[in-house]
């Protein structure tokens, strides 16, 4: 009796100092998220429980990757059934002997030794992932693997537990308990007594083991067994990758944009305590698989590391528990100056030089956190420009992190408050500004691309001011010679399907999507703003473009600006719709070999896989075949987030490593449905010096040829000469 009330006295000691300190080192983090710009997350919650069942109970993204998957469901599940043995076993150990009142225990002895075993088989697979398998997207160490070693000696202390109990308790074997049967069988000889020292034994170290790991884990990435049920409810309700407005009229703003880490907003602090160093997003994150300095798990994780000190400095209120066992003091930084990564590979893709990059880099030095400079302390200017925006990466994350606005917002701050970005993509910047297109060629001269379609005049608003459909035509389509061949393609199709269209000629501007995500957000409300007037001046209902960066910013960006009742189609859906009604007769064969190359803000941003696929299958004689990268998790073209305008000055050029994926499948054409897409591609041939025998053409054109015949449209206005890159 004695023992009991000493155990139970110890057993409350012990876990009230536990949950104390998982207590503080939660509520401590939860102060440094308080530091950034609050969030409205009623706002966040709207409509999230069918994605929030669906991702955390369901493991849709962990499902990504089907073998990860299937081990983290393991373990997830295993967790939540084996909280109800853990305290089977509390109460074993506090009653001496007795247990939880269930009806039909044996089962459910069954099932929590089932589960054990199972548990063990998923932790050692995940440790052969890790070292075995050695993928480079996870990280190598004792600190990563910690919990490879909580969990196994987790379950090894729950089995020794249960058989030490049957041998003191002089329980027979049975086929309902067969792992702890089999461990009382093998130590059947000792005493009632020794077996009762050896269960308290084992008990408490089941019990130390998991108050230890309950502390371990808000100190650890595995923070995110927390932090990512409360990330994915609170994730976006409206459109993915829609990116924040800025109140530039706003007097009291002193800055616009992130330039320190308070500048974030709660929510986004969530996500880098969310990341749990999975490395999905890096491993196919275009800048990372061809030698760029930019990680986007590095991204979330030095943005964590360096909130951490700074909170800690700021609140006074250390990270760590308990106290005395850490050192206090210095803060994560960058070097003063480093080398790029080293790209020696001679494989397509490889993001092992900037992950060897990233590691040797981000050092712990005795500085003061808070004199720290968030762009270039923590985030260099190269890892920012590095990112092509394609949203891969979040795509990606199982815990529904965001890193492209983050991204913008670091973006947003160097051009509006330093005014700081590469000379390239400043150049297409003021182009815009001053003649509403990259290249800065004469604003006047932008209908010139249409001129005579195959005799057909091609009409404007004013022409016809009756139309249904506005094709909005965008600077590409307008200027760039390779690229008004989709444009006249497209109009010459809309005229065979009698759809009643028309453009608005040297009326049309920039659609702003190319400033907004390089971080002009200045420039991009005067163009949204100018376009948004235009369009009710014509009293625009529809409009369908064949750019998908257009599409996106006018069907998702441009409605909290005012549009509004305005349906945006892209070009391929309407195609799809043509075809499917019967407008267009696709009556000549096409005998090629074609894979379709997605386009990021086509598919990702808007989910628009099937129709430019259903446009290629309806054509007599094409064979479709998908490259191994496709939907979803297809690789970007390394044209996005204005990197169209910039060159890539370190590794490979992202557009060659997406050319040689297609490659693979042996195609006699590369077809997309972007401008932006089909020039990277084309350009990607050229560098193979392949271009003779695979060439790259949007959907359009070769929509153009079943229609037609081989005769593809021919302008008979003025040619424009103009370079995209």
């Amino acid at each position: 009796m004695v023992w009991q009330i000493v155990n139970l006295l110890l057993f409350l000691a012990v876990a009230g100092y536990g949950i104390h300190l998982f207590y503080k080192a939660v509520y401590h983090r939860i102060l440094y998220v308080k530091l950034g710009r609050p969030t409205d997350f009623r706002k966040q919650r709207e409509g999230k429980w069918g994605e929030f069942l669906s991702q955390v109970f369901g493991q849709k993204k962990l499902f990504k990757d089907l073998r990860s998957g299937v081990m983290h469901f393991v373990i997830f599940y295993g967790f939540i059934i084996l909280q109800f043995g853990a305290l089977d076993l509390i109460i074993k150990g506090l009653t001496n002997g007795g247990h939880l009142p269930l009806p039909a225990y044996e089962v459910f002895g069954l099932l929590q030794e089932i589960t054990v075993f199972i548990i063990l088989v998923a932790i050692t697979y995940a440790a052969y992932r890790r070292y075995g398998e050695k993928l480079a997207r996870l990280k190598k160490g004792w600190k990563p693997s910690l919990v490879i070693f909580f969990i196994f000696f987790l379950m090894l202390s729950v089995v020794l537990s249960l058989g030490f109990e049957r041998v003191w308790l002089g329980q027979e074997a049975s086929g309902y308990a067969p792992i702890s049967s089999l461990i009382a069988a093998i130590f059947g000889g000792i005493s009632a007594s020794y077996a009762q020292v050896l269960f308290y034994v084992f008990w408490w170290a089941h019990l130390l083991i998991l108050l230890s790991f309950l502390v371990y884990v808000p100190q650890s990435k595995h923070f995110h067994l927390i932090t990512a049920p409360v990330n994915i409810f609170l994730g976006r309700s409206e459109p993915v990758g829609k990116l924040s407005k800025l109140d530039l009229e706003d007097e009291e703003a002193e800055s616009f944009g992130v330039g320190k880490i308070e500048d974030f907003t709660q929510k986004q602090m969530i996500d880098f305590y969310a990341c749990v160093e999975c490395g999905r997003c890096t491993n196919v994150c275009p800048a990372s698989n061809t030698g760029k300095v930019l990680s986007p798990m590095h991204l979330i994780v030095k943005l964590r590391d360096h909130l951490t000190e700074k909170g800690t400095v700021v609140t006074g209120k250390s990270p760590y528990v308990p106290e005395f066992a850490f050192a206090a003091g210095g803060a994560h930084t960058l070097p003063s100056s480093s080398s790029e990564p080293v790209w020696n590979t001679d494989g397509i893709t490889d993001i092992r030089p900037t992950l060897a990059w990233q590691k040797s880099t981000w050092t712990h030095q005795e500085k003061n956190p808070q004199e720290l400079n968030l762009i270039g302390d923590v985030m260099t200017e190269e890892e920012i420009w590095s990112c092509t925006t394609c949203r891969n990466c979040e795509d990606q994350c199982p815990v529904g992190n965001e890193h492209v606005d983050k991204i913008i917002d670091l973006r947003r701050h160097l051009v509006l408050m330093e005014g700081s970005m590469p000379a390239e993509g400043q150049r297409a910047l003021q182009n815009i500004e001053r003649q509403s297109n990259p290249w800065g060629l004469n604003r006047n001269d932008r209908a010139n691309w249409s001129g005579e379609v195959e005799g057909i005049k091609v009409p404007t608003v004013k022409d016809n001011p009756g139309f249904e459909y506005l094709f909005f035509v965008g600077s590409m389509g307008s200027y760039d010679l390779r690229s008004r061949k989709i444009s006249r393609a497209f109009a010459r199709l809309l005229n065979e399907a009698d759809v009643n269209y028309a453009i608005l000629g040297n009326e049309e501007k920039n659609s702003g999507d190319t400033p907004r995500r390089m971080g002009n957000e200045m420039l991009f409300q005067q163009l949204c703003m100018e376009n948004i007037e235009i369009f009710e001046k014509y009293g625009v209902q529809k409009i369908v473009t064949a750019c998908p960066h257009t599409f996106n910013t006018f069907k998702n960006e441009y409605p909290e600006f005012g549009l509004e009742g305005v349906e945006v189609l892209h070009h391929s859906q309407l195609l799809d719709q043509l075809i499917r009604e019967g407008k267009l007769a696709l009556k000549h064969e096409v005998k090629e070999r074609i894979t379709y190359h997605d386009s990021c803000y086509l598919g990702r941003y808007n989910n628009v896989y099937d129709q430019p696929r259903n446009v290629l299958k309806a054509i007599p004689g094409v064979e479709l075949v998908e490259m191994k990268r496709t939907r979803e998790n297809a690789m970007c073209c390394g044209a996005g987030g204005g990197m169209m305008w910039m060159e890539e000055t370190s590794g490979k050029r992202v557009n060659l490593a997406r050319t040689e994926q297609a490659l693979e499948v042996n195609p006699s054409i590369i077809s997309s449905a972007c401008p932006y897409c089909l020039t990277m591609m084309e350009d990607g041939t050229k560098m193979k010096e392949i271009e003779d025998r695979v060439k790259a053409k949007d959907i359009a054109e070769i929509l153009e040829l079943s229609v037609f015949s081989d005769h593809p449209a021919h302008n008979k206005g003025l040619e424009m000469e103009a370079s995209t890159k």
